[in-house]
């Protein structure tokens, strides 16, 4: 097994930094609490040390969002964890707590997740898509915040509680998001009225920025529902088999890779798709001669292709896009009749097997009375066990 690669590949680049936001996360609200105590102790005020731990809970939680970012392989989120990372493992440093059983490990992860995000830099590549609907939200929330945050300060004077921005600020967010906890309360019929206005436009930014992460939320579900496996979990195949269609060829097929190695099932049959789906199958419910559906299927990061269904024809279709996609891919096909062996061939397959021919063979082979036919069956199912050997 090449390490190596394993310790470079997609998933430990998003497995490390998910470590690390965990860990900051935890290690911030644990020295919250703690007291301080350990060898810097002497060189930091502790007043700092507590702010840390606040600012720890938040980098981590900032750490989860960059590692949603990542396995959607956004470069806007490369950035981000590139920049956290670092601040993860000061941060770790600095809060020295009687709970450095969680700190030390912090500081050690986030040291290696640095260079294992560097080095696999080439795979975010994405630009940040963001709808009409996410950016109108957005612009709602953040609108709401600087109208509540500005005139709450301006009429401030008319506030029992608010002497800084900072008050201001935390006056807007309470109130906008229906906390409301009551130690901020307007003194004057001005400053009432303005706050019916931070109430109404903060709560309705609110409705609108939650009805943005829900609606996709609501989407995953669907897509698993008819059998569609996500962007994110698209995105994370590496070193994988992409089989081109269903059919009563490829049950045995998906039995054999089970267990063996990633796969993905392209089917544009959505009754089929869920089935596979319910099984814990990756599957795309897409039609697997289009490039799209295999550019989604990962057919740059594959080391094979499988086409085995009933249909020679579709077989040979979806041949030719993946072998245009990547010429330099292992495409190995099933020809359910004999006389379509040659031209699934020049269609691009490396390896044409006829499964009807083979046990056809076989079985005439042992009614004429030729002994051994079952252990030459048996040797070819024994195959691939004693190449490991």
């Amino acid at each position: 097994m090449d390490w190596s690669r394993d310790w470079l590949s997609a998933r430990a680049t998003i497995l490390l930094p998910t470590l690390v936001a965990v860990l900051s996360f935890a290690t911030g609200v644990a020295n919250i609490t703690a007291p301080v105590g350990g060898f810097l102790t002497r060189y930091i005020p502790e007043s700092f040390q507590l702010a840390v731990g606040f600012t720890g809970a938040l980098t981590g939680f900032t750490l989860l969002v960059g590692v949603t970012g990542l396995r959607r392989r956004l470069r806007v989120a490369w950035y981000l964890m590139v920049a956290l990372l670092p601040v993860a493992a000061v941060q770790g440093v600095v809060q020295t707590s009687r709970l450095s059983v969680l700190s030390l490990p912090l500081v050690v992860l986030s040291l290696v997740s640095l260079p294992t995000l560097l080095v696999n830099r080439h795979r975010f590549d994405r630009d940040l898509d963001l709808s009409t609907a996410q950016l109108a939200a957005g612009a709602a929330l953040l609108g709401a915040q600087v109208y509540g945050t500005v005139g709450t300060w301006a009429l401030r004077e008319e506030f029992n509680g608010v002497s800084t921005l900072t008050d201001a600020f935390y006056y807007t967010l309470v109130t906008a998001s229906t906390v409301g906890y009551g130690d901020v309360t307007p003194a004057t019929d001005r400053a009432t009225l303005f706050g019916m206005t931070v109430v109404v436009l903060g709560t309705a930014s609110f409705a609108i920025a939650l009805g943005t992460l829900l609606g996709p939320a609501i989407e995953k579900r669907l897509s698993e529902a008819l059998g569609n496996m996500t962007d994110a979990q698209l995105d994370l195949l590496e070193n994988h088999v992409v089989v081109l269609g269903y059919g009563d060829l490829t049950e045995p097929i998906l039995d054999e890779l089970a267990g063996a190695t990633d796969f993905v099932v392209v089917t544009p049959d959505p009754d089929k798709a869920a089935r596979l789906q319910q099984r814990d199958i990756a599957v795309l419910t897409d039609d697997p001669s289009d490039e799209a559906p295999l550019e989604r299927a990962g057919i740059h990061e594959a080391r094979a292709v499988v086409a085995a269904t009933n249909d020679d024809a579709q077989d040979a279709l979806a041949i030719l896009t993946a072998r245009a996609l990547n010429p330099e891919l292992n495409i190995v096909a099933a020809a359910t009749d004999r006389e379509n062996v040659e031209k699934l061939r020049r269609a691009g397959a490396d390896t044409v097997i006829s499964p009807a021919v083979i046990g056809g063979h076989l079985l005439v082979q042992s009614a004429l009375g030729r002994e051994g036919m079952e252990s030459v069956a048996d040797h070819l199912l024994d195959v691939e066990d004693e190449s490991d050997l």
